[in-house]
C-alpha cells in the first residue's frame, strides 16, 4: 500500500466522521460551547501550568482539546489535522468562542506540519488520545515533534496503552501480537460515536508497542521525563470494565478483585 492509499482512504474517513461527530452526543458540541472542558484530570496535571505558552495540537480532530487548552491559559494555540471538514468546525468553534485571535486551526497532513507551519517553533506539543494509531512510520513522527519545539519545550502525548489492542472482545484473552506493524485495513459502517452510518468506511491502522513509541523520541533528541500507565480509560473497551468517576467525565476501570492491566499511557519529553 502506497503513502498516497492509506493516506486517502484515511482522510476520507475522517472527513465523513465530522459530518457525524459534529452532531454526536458523544462530542456535545453545545455543550462546549457552554464552557465544558474536554481534558482529562491527569491531562492538566501532568502538563501543567500553560498560562502564557504557545502550544500546538496536532491532529486536533475538531478543535475541542486545542480550545481547552486556550481556555486554560494558552497565550496561543495551533490546532493541525488532515481533514479540512475537521479544520473547518474547529475554526466555526473558535468564532462561537471569541477565541479566534487566540486559536488558528491548519489543514495539514501530520508528517508535512513544518511546511505547513512555516517552520513555527512552540512551547508545548500535544497530541491527544487515539491519534498515533493512524500514523504508519513512529520515528518520523517524533522527528516532526522534536522539529517543532523550542528548546526547552514539552512535549506531552497521552494514548490508549498499546497492550489494549491485543486483547480479544471480552478483555480476557490474548488475541493478537504485540509487535505486528503491518497496517490493518478496517471496513467499519459505524465510527465510535452515536449517529448514522459512514459513506466512507474504509480506514487503516497501526499498533505501536510502547517501547518503540518512547525510543522513537528519544532518539529524536528528546529528554523523557515520564512515562505513566494507567488502569483507567475513556470508555467501555471491553464489557468487564466498570464505569466509574464524576458523571461528567467517566472512566472505565476493571472491577475490584480482577488483574489490572494498563489502559492508557501517558508522555512527558523536553527539547534540550
Amino acid at each position: 500500500m502506497t503513502d498516497d492509499d492509506w493516506l486517502r482512504r484515511n482522510r476520507a474517513n475522517w472527513d465523513d466522521r465530522v459530518r457525524v461527530h459534529a452532531r454526536s452526543d458523544f462530542y456535545d458540541l453545545p455543550g462546549f460551547r457552554g464552557g465544558a472542558c474536554t481534558l482529562r484530570g491527569f491531562e492538566l496535571d501532568e502538563l501543567g501550568d500553560v498560562s502564557g505558552k504557545r502550544l500546538v495540537h496536532l491532529q486536533c480532530h475538531m478543535g475541542q482539546d486545542t480550545l481547552s487548552w486556550a481556555r486554560r491559559g494558552a497565550a496561543h494555540v495551533t490546532g493541525l489535522d488532515f481533514s479540512e471538514a475537521a479544520i473547518r468546525t474547529a475554526r466555526g468553534l473558535a468564532d462561537d468562542l471569541g477565541l479566534a485571535k487566540q486559536a488558528r486551526f491548519v489543514t495539514a497532513d501530520v508528517y508535512n506540519a513544518a511546511q505547513a507551519l512555516d517552520g513555527e517553533r512552540f512551547d508545548v506539543v500535544y497530541t491527544g488520545l487515539g491519534a498515533l494509531c493512524w500514523l504508519p512510520d513512529i520515528p518520523r513522527w517524533a522527528d516532526v515533534v522534536a522539529g517543532l519545539l523550542n528548546d526547552g519545550g514539552v512535549l506531552y502525548l497521552a494514548e490508549f496503552h498499546p497492550f489494549t489492542d491485543t486483547l480479544g472482545d471480552d478483555g480476557k484473552s490474548v488475541e493478537v501480537d504485540y509487535f505486528d506493524d503491518q497496517g490493518t485495513t478496517w471496513d467499519e459502517p459505524h465510527t465510535y460515536t452515536d449517529g448514522p452510518p459512514l459513506a466512507h468506511t474504509v480506514s487503516v491502522q497501526w499498533q505501536h508497542p510502547l517501547g518503540d513509541v518512547v525510543t522513537a523520541l528519544a532518539q529524536a533528541g528528546l529528554r523523557i521525563e515520564f512515562l505513566h500507565e494507567h488502569d483507567t480509560t475513556l470508555f467501555q473497551r471491553y464489557p468487564v470494565l466498570e464505569r466509574t468517576g464524576p458523571a461528567e467525565q467517566p472512566v472505565f476501570r476493571f472491577p475490584e478483585g480482577h488483574p489490572r492491566l494498563p489502559l492508557m499511557y501517558s508522555v512527558r519529553a523536553t527539547k534540550w
